[in-house]
């Protein structure tokens, strides 16, 4: 697994000038000229948890480990207290295996699948509600000055969107810090790569906040409530299920958060207002990150 030093480095991944994650290639444009542009790969990945198959996901690619912890993590199928004893990732033959010290049996689970919202085509096995059953999120006080802060800091981040675009980002913050940045095809493949890291690491969700480039789904709203990160922000907008668990489960909901303005739907109450939005700059052109969507 790639190391970190638990919350004192700003980790930024995946590297946008990796050569694995973007292939150079070439077109016309509307003029009828020849150019050339990188766009993002994209590849299966098959995660094992022992010896069951569990599913085959797209994406980029980059940090398969992170990628299937976080998954096996979000599906409810690697459970509090339970012991990961490896994590084996096999490039040739595009597998990842995560082993654990207990018995797996999914078979029934597997049967029921759930298409998401999710671009890339996300999937949930079994009951999408399972685990928020009597879930309480920490009580997290989120001050508008660090969100301000957040939004400046990642839109200026290099990534694979700004080199390519298509793509997805997520961010794991603490107060006015990003932590860690991962980027896919698929929203739901950031967020568990995120969840993946943080397992591996042992960190803490109590004090975070979890930020997105994508839509505030339904699905985006589980993943986070089920992680413990007891609040969510996005640059995109919300569909009415997804405002409604995170109500339901105190989850702070913040979207369409551009330069100064942003729309709060579930956790108001959480909202320090330590800053005045007429002395935050608006966005610099150039650096004005779209959600992969495209919604304005």
């Amino acid at each position: 697994m790639a190391k970190t030093n638990k919350l004192k480095d700003y980790v930024i991944a995946p590297d946008p000038n990796a050569p694995r994650l973007t292939r150079a290639v070439t077109g016309v444009d509307h003029e009828g000229h020849q150019t050339r542009i990188s766009v993002v790969e994209e590849r299966p990945l098959t995660i094992f948890l022992n010896s069951q198959e569990i599913v085959t996901a797209m994406t980029i690619g980059d940090y398969p480990d992170y990628l299937a912890l976080g998954f096996l993590r979000n599906q409810g199928m690697l459970r509090d207290g339970e012991t990961v004893t490896g994590v084996e990732y096999d490039e040739d033959l595009e597998t990842v295996i995560v082993r654990t010290d207990g018995q797996t049996t999914y078979e029934e689970k597997l049967k029921k699948k759930t298409r998401t919202s999710g671009c890339a085509v996300g999937t949930v096995f079994g009951d999408m509600m399972e685990g928020l059953e009597g879930k309480v999120l920490p009580d997290l006080e989120v001050r508008t000055s660090d969100l301000y802060t957040l939004a400046s800091t990642i839109n200026r981040t290099p990534s694979l969107y700004l080199e390519a675009g298509a793509i997805h980002g997520t961010v794991l913050c603490q107060g006015d810090r990003p932590l860690v940045y991962m980027e896919d095809v698929g929203r739901h493949n950031a967020v568990d790569k995120i969840a993946g890291w943080m397992l591996a690491e042992g960190i803490s969700p109590d004090d975070k906040l979890l930020y997105t480039t994508g839509r505030l789904t339904s699905e985006m709203v589980i993943k986070t409530a089920l992680m413990g990160i007891p609040a969510l922000a996005s640059r995109s907008g919300f569909t009415a299920w997804g405002v409604e668990i995170a109500q339901e489960v105190g989850l702070t909901l913040i979207g369409r958060m551009r330069g100064k303005r942003f729309v709060c739907l579930a956790g108001d109450e959480r909202l320090k207002r330590d800053a005045d939005p007429d002395a935050v700059p608006d966005e610099d052109r150039k650096h004005r990150r779209k959600s992969a969507e495209g919604e304005p």
